[in-house]
């Protein structure tokens, strides 16, 4: 018997029916079947837990818990698992820093997450990897619900409302509460379910194979690189548009980051990104001018003041052509705004291709990026290959990443699209 219909089977008063009205009210979800299990946190209570899972059967629901916005970086602070045969877990990584035996022993086992990307880093980290996946995010967007949230999935497909008022709190803080226990242990409760209820409705719509391509993609998928510039990324930075101004960012950002990662704390919680635009554009001469902007008021001490007045003089004494350029160089296409004039031609083919891409998205009810994401369709106009035939553009995007059925669903429509005439001169 699934979770569900056993949480049914418990509340046969509430549980919802299949089938059941639409509009019929979810049932509430408060608490997990066998309890809340105990907060694992030491060598001796793992090695227990690695046994159960090992002896279960069936796909694992994995969940972690990250401290985003309280802690620096994306460590995770709570992993939550459930199988069948093995019930629930919860794992402490701070006590337990190394799970790189639960993960061996679930290596030949499907795991299935909710937005899997976001959770596969901090995973890896504790040595988590899994082998194969069913990303239920990602099976909702593909089968076109336009809610594909965790709260909302469950409640659509499995007629049960989670209580998600936990989402965002610091998951660093211990002793972990035990209202955010039953969060925790209620996020993996009926994720297996939801797995199954969408394998049957991609089944449905004929689209299980494509899902199966998308899984085995992020499954196979090497860690991100190192994200260059990241003090590009600042909020505000539009506002900087100067040279100097801009090595101020970088400068500050540097700072900041590195006290935020000793202190292990936010980078926000050091110094705000507002704050570090404002000095930069006021390249403030001194600490009095650096203390009068938004962001370094009374409450900073001298000492912090004089650390980023420090990092603003650095900046300003840089020679010119130690400053940062404006745009950070790329190996891709410009924005697509600058087309017309850069090259019509390209333009056209843009246009073209977005059009007939959204318009088969939208055939399919999935969103356009999940159908081929927009960096491939700018890639494949702006630099076409010489010879715009089929096997030439089924080359190129399979080299820019598509997977076959993203290929077979737009490669025609590409082909076509590629071949837009360039707009005419209009006479003078």
């Amino acid at each position: 018997m699934t979770d569900a219909r056993e949480t049914a089977s418990a509340n046969p008063d509430k549980a919802p029916a299949e089938g059941q009205d639409p509009g019929q009210a979810p049932v509430p979800l408060l608490e997990p079947r066998e309890g809340v299990p105990p907060v694992t946190a030491d060598e001796g209570e793992l090695a227990r837990v690695v046994s159960s899972f090992a002896a279960g059967t069936g796909p694992v629901a994995v969940d972690a818990e990250r401290a985003s916005g309280y802690r620096y970086g994306q460590r995770a602070y709570l992993v939550q698992l459930r199988r069948e045969g093995a019930g629930s877990a919860l794992v402490d990584p701070v006590g337990c820093p190394d799970l790189s035996g639960l993960g061996s022993v679930l290596a030949d086992a499907e795991w299935v997450l909710h937005a899997a990307t976001q959770d596969l880093p901090c995973l890896r980290e504790i040595g988590m990897v899994p082998s194969r996946l069913f990303d239920t995010e990602l099976a909702g967007r593909l089968a076109g619900y336009a809610r594909v949230g965790l709260g909302a999935m469950v409640e659509n497909l499995l007629g049960f409302s989670l209580e998600k008022g936990h989402s965002a709190v610091d998951w660093s803080t211990r002793p972990l509460p035990e209202p955010w226990l039953h969060y925790a242990a209620l996020d993996v409760e009926l994720l297996i379910d939801l797995r199954d209820a969408l394998e049957e409705e991609l089944e449905r719509q004929g689209k299980l194979a494509w899902a199966r391509q998308e899984f085995e993609a992020i499954a196979t998928a090497p860690p991100a690189p190192p994200r260059k510039d990241p003090w590009r990324r600042t909020s505000g930075m539009h506002k900087v548009r100067r040279r100097r101004q801009m090595a101020v960012v970088r400068e500050l950002w540097t700072a900041r980051d590195r006290i935020a990662q000793k202190r292990d704390v936010s980078p926000g919680k050091v110094l705000s990104d507002a704050a570090i635009v404002e000095a930069a554009l006021a390249l403030p001469s001194d600490t009095r001018a650096l203390a009068a902007l938004p962001g370094f008021g009374h409450r900073m001490g001298r000492k912090q003041l004089d650390q980023w007045q420090s990092a603003v003089d650095r900046a300003k004494s840089l020679a010119e052509s130690a400053l940062p350029q404006q745009s950070q160089a790329t190996n891709g296409p410009p924005p697509p705004r600058s087309w017309a004039d850069k090259d019509p031609a390209a333009a056209a083919r843009l246009a073209a291709a977005r059009a007939a891409v959204t318009a088969r998205a939208e055939e399919l009810t999935m969103p356009q990026e999940n159908l081929l994401t927009p960096d491939t369709v700018r890639r494949l106009c702006w630099q076409p290959p010489a010879v715009r035939t089929e096997a030439e553009v089924v080359s190129a995007l399979r080299a820019l990443g598509a997977r076959e059925w993203q290929i077979e669903q737009t490669a025609p429509l590409l082909i076509e699209a590629l071949a837009t005439p360039a707009p005419s001169s209009s006479a003078s």
